[in-house]
């Protein structure tokens, strides 16, 4: 992997985590509010594990492969 492929991926990691945080903020909110329904809580929450899985494969990929 290149340096600028490296870099790409730690921006596109940098901005998945920031929403997925942005999403637990925004699900926190409706919850705590009560005003929320649960077709939208639903739907931020199913976004948050979208975001999770996407952010656990970039951070797979910049790990080096270490054999033991």
């Amino acid at each position: 992997m290149t340096e600028a492929e490296e870099q790409r991926l730690r921006i596109k990691l940098a901005e998945l985590a920031q929403e997925h945080r942005a999403l637990d903020a925004a699900t926190f909110a409706l919850i705590q509010t009560g005003t929320g329904d649960q077709i939208q809580l639903t739907r931020l929450k199913k976004r948050k594990l979208q975001l999770k899985d996407q952010i656990t494969q970039i951070e797979n990929a910049l790990l080096p492969d270490i054999i033991a």
